[in-house]
């Protein structure tokens, strides 16, 4: 049977002994109260919610889908009755400010609750996987009576939320967009066109969906720097279904449960969200947040398959190990988990599952960080760290659960492709994280052009420069190995880096071949680096706990020694194309 057991001990962990960010927090304003118990208070509550409420519903809502009649959108049997207890238990406004009604805990913490959601059911956690981004482009760039508005509603849950960029047209290219907003009166336009893709456009889980669209008002220049935001709810004000029709629903490879829609605004009402013709410079703050969650679905699909691989491995007897424990001497046949080939494939989803929640609450941590500094020059460095790092967490960590989910699979070998295994719906369910919110070869070219070669050189050596620092802490202690190799990758990077400012004036289609594996560097430099913080701590802590730190440092070494090398064949590559 396909289960799921949220991590909380090492999510624990991760938050307070490897990233001190309960210890940090409390030192900010708005987090004097956050403690040990209080985290853990919240991932035991958001742990019950999600494997007893949640997955229960994951295969049956895989199975049943979405249902598409006459406009309405019906969703699989149990997904209302999960979401009311979603609403009522206040699950949305956990990250929120508690002067918009929220419960203003961590950002960290939300990473935590929404990777808990991803693993126990991908597809109902697309509903309310926009609030938080909703919620903060509203609240930077929204009139004061948007925000009184609407504010409250996304804060609470009440109503849900969307985002309505795509076209059948216009992708990735949001430039290429059609939809028009026509003026109506002083404050409301008009809003006519057509939206494809768009993830909880029409759904029964609540009675409001504000959608936040994009759209150009007459006179708008081409290309993407005409395009405004607006808020554009399914009820309006007065009570009155505006003119939004549901044309159609996506039957999809994976997230089955989770309504994929056809929209048709047809001179629908709605408001500015910020300023005219800035309307992705808005929208950038919602899918920013979209793509942090983006990673956090990758690490909760890959941690459920890992999960239930390690199990299946454990379970499943084929043939006799090469090195045998003394107890099976007699055994007709092993486990195929004491079988070395077997053993890699969990040991290295292991290294990535966890390599990968330490860099994502790190990630997330720089946000709570960055909101919490009174001080204008540390929040502007916190920020240009986060956009730096956001491409890596997306890219990155979605191929590599991907990776997972399929390693996963292949452990349960022929059963593995069989429905009622379970597994098969986790390889499905993830494949679309490296499509979403930016395809994965759009966030390495984001991640070359915008962040490294446009930055003029400034954040990616503070944040090599971070990870020296550690590595050379452990120089000359038990873990120099470790840090030699992760020094060695900084002085790489930091080489890739120079050498591609003046190679991009002469090949201007350079960094976009090289981009990709540029990604892959950058993320085995920052995993790497939290897979030597781990080590670092449970080498301090290991009396506390033998078995747990001693499973902390054996991860650490197979990194290191296994995983790690995947770097020398992108800087093959890298070093070839600089010439």
């Amino acid at each position: 049977m396909f289960s799921y057991h949220p991590p909380v001990k090492h999510m624990r962990y991760v938050l307070n002994d490897v990233l001190s960010a309960t210890a940090r927090l409390r030192q900010e304003a708005g987090f004097a109260d956050l403690d040990a118990e209080l985290v853990q208070q919240v991932l035991e509550e958001a742990g019950r919610f999600t494997s007893e409420v949640l997955f229960p519903l994951n295969a049956s809502g895989d199975k049943q889908g979405c249902r598409f009649e006459n406009g309405v959108v019906t969703t699989p049997d149990g997904y209302a009755d999960a979401y009311r207890q979603f609403h009522e238990a206040g699950w949305a406004s956990l990250s929120c400010d508690p002067d918009d009604g929220g419960q203003g805990l961590p950002q960290v913490l939300n990473c935590a609750l929404e990777e808990m959601m991803v693993s126990a059911n991908h597809a109902w956690t697309m509903y309310p996987g926009l609030l938080h981004g909703a919620y903060t482009c509203l609240r930077a760039h929204g009139s004061e009576a948007l925000k009184q508005a609407y504010l409250p509603k996304l804060v609470s849950g009440e109503w849900l939320a969307t985002m309505c960029l795509t076209e059948p047209q216009a992708g990735s290219d949001v430039g290429l967009l059609r939809t028009r907003a026509e003026p109506d009166g002083e404050q409301a336009y008009r809003i006519s066109g057509s939206k494809i893709f768009i993830s909880g456009g029409e759904h029964d889980l609540t009675d409001n969906i504000i959608h936040l669209v994009l759209a150009r008002i007459p006179g708008a220049p081409e290309g993407s720097k005409g395009i405004s935001l607006f808020l554009v709810p399914k009820i309006g004000p007065d009570g009155a279904r505006n003119r939004i029709v549901c044309t159609g629903i996506e039957h999809k490879l994976g997230i089955r449960g989770s309504a994929t829609c056809s929209l048709d605004f047809d001179g629908a009402t709605g408001w500015l969200v910020g300023e005219p013709h800035r309307g992705l410079a808005a929208m950038f703050v919602m899918m920013n947040a979209a793509r942090m969650l983006a990673g956090a679905q990758g690490i909760g699909i890959a941690e459920a398959a890992w999960q239930n691989a390690e199990r299946y491995a454990q379970e499943r007897l084929q043939m006799k190990a090469v090195c045998r424990p003394p107890e099976r001497q007699s055994a007709a046949a092993d486990p195929i988990a004491l079988h070395p080939p077997v053993q890699r494939l969990l040991a290295t989803q292991r290294c990535y599952v966890q390599g990968g929640r330490m860099l994502l609450y790190w990630s997330g941590l720089l946000l709570d960080l960055a909101h919490a500094s009174a001080d204008a020059a540390r929040r502007q460095q916190l920020e240009q760290l986060l956009a730096l790092v956001t491409p890596v967490v997306k890219a990155f960590l979605t191929q590599k659960a991907f990776d997972g989910a399929s390693n996963a699979l292949q452990v349960y070998g022929g059963y593995g492709v069989i429905t009622e295994t379970g597994i098969e719906q986790y390889l499905r369910d993830v494949r679309v994280t490296m499509i979403y919110e930016g395809t994965n070869e759009i966030q390495a070219i984001d991640l070359v052009l915008r962040k490294i070669l446009a930055d003029q050189g400034r954040t990616l050596p503070m944040l090599l420069d971070e990870v020296r620092h550690t590595a050379q802490d452990e120089a000359d202690g038990p873990l120099a190995g470790h840090s030699c190799l992760l020094l060695s990758l900084t002085r790489e990077l930091a080489a890739v880096a120079d050498a591609l400012h003046g190679a991009a004036r002469a090949r201007p289609e350079l960094p976009h071949w090289i981009a990709g594996d540029i990604v892959k560097l950058l993320g085995h430099c920052l995993i790497g680096w939290m897979w030597l913080r781990s080590a670092r701590v449970s080498i301090r802590l290991h009396e506390q706990d033998p078995a747990f730190h001693a499973e902390q440092r054996a991860s650490a070494q197979h990194y290191f020694t296994y995983v790690f090398a995947e770097t020398q064949e992108a800087l093959a590559v890298v070093r070839a194309c600089l010439g």
